[in-house]
Parts: structure tokens; sequence; C-alpha cells
């Protein structure tokens, strides 16, 4: 069996190098906050070397956005690799999103920053966040049928009911924690999950 492996061009690598450094400026600065100065400063290019790579800026936030919730989709899906069974990994779960590693250095949840600002102005934006939202919420509903297939949980369970209750408590949670900029109330919407699932 032959195996092909795709080595990046000159091109491919710059383009890949100005989403990276725009990436966690543009979600915490916003769209519109964030100027070309600002991807110029971070990148150390020039501007015809950033058009020269992309077609305007709305093309650089959306694979920004794209970078940003594949990089959080890759790093959870490691995170919850270890644990085996429904109910493990949906405290895994939990806990990841309590922890908030990968999301503070990406300087917040690109869903939240992203989905506000594209709702009327980014429309291609507001369908790629819609998708990681699904994505979310499906992954959620996966690891409750996990459980429910296991006798972890009820065979009556609504796991996609659940999944969408779970998904917005834990988004609204932080964003209120990072508006008061302390972790109280995503604690406490964890643990208010965390004692609903001993009733799942």
């Amino acid at each position: 069996m032959v195996y092909f492996c795709h080595i990046m061009s000159k091109a491919e690598r710059t383009r890949q190098f100005i989403i990276e450094q725009a990436a966690p400026i543009i979600n915490r600065k916003g769209m519109a906050g964030t100027s070309l100065s600002d991807i110029m400063e971070a990148t150390g290019l020039a501007k015809g070397c950033i058009y020269g790579n992309f077609v305007n800026k709305d093309e650089i936030c959306l694979e920004t956005f794209n970078y940003l919730s594949q990089s959080y989709a890759n790093s959870l899906k490691d995170y919850l690799k270890s644990y085996t069974g429904g109910k493990a990994k949906l405290k895994a779960y939990l806990n990841y999103t309590l922890e908030g590693k990968q999301r503070d250095e990406m300087g917040g949840c690109p869903v939240i920053n992203f989905g506000a600002e594209s709702d009327d102005t980014h429309p291609a934006i507001r369908e790629r966040v819609k998708q990681v939202i699904q994505s979310s919420r499906d992954l959620i509903a996966s690891i409750l049928r996990e459980g429910v297939e296991s006798n972890e949980f009820s065979q009556s369970l609504d796991c996609e009911t659940q999944a969408l209750k779970i998904y917005t408590l834990l988004e609204g949670a932080v964003i209120i924690s990072r508006i008061e900029n302390n972790r109280k109330q995503l604690e406490q919407i964890v643990n208010l999950i965390q004692t609903e699932i001993e009733t799942f």
C-alpha cells in the first residue's frame, strides 16, 4: 500500500501562518475590531502579501474561525479518548469546558465571539458557526447514547434534548463567566449538570 503525504507549498505555509497568527487576535478583538494593521503587525507581513493569499478580510475571518474551531475540536477529542463509558466521557467533557485552557489560549470561545458578530453581517461565517454548534450538540448526544447503550443511563433518556440543554447551559455560563471575569457561574452550572447526570 502506498501512502501519500501532502507537503505544503510555500504559499500554503504562508497562508497557514497568517491564519494561525491572526486567529487569537480576531477572536479577542472581533472581526470588526481587528484591522489589517493588526494582522500585519502579528505576522510581520506587508499588506500585499496578506491579500496575495486571501481575497479579503472576510475570508481571513472565516479561515481563522475554521482554524480555531478545529483546534478546539481536536484538543477535546484528545482529552476524551482516555475515557470510556458515557458517564465518564460526559463528566470529562464538563471538566474540559470548566478548565477552559484551550479556550483561554485562543482568546475565548470562537462560537460565542464569531457567532455574536456574524449574525447579520457575515452569512458564510454564521453558517459555519451554526455547523460547529450542531457538531458540538451531536457529540454530546453521542456520548449520552453511549451511556444509554451501556445501561449507564435510562433507556428513556431523550439524548438530543439533553444534549441541547447541556450545550446551551455551558455556553451561557461561559459568556457570563467571561463578562464577569470569574469562573463561579461556570462552576455552578457544571456542578448542576454533574448532579443531574446521576438522575439519567
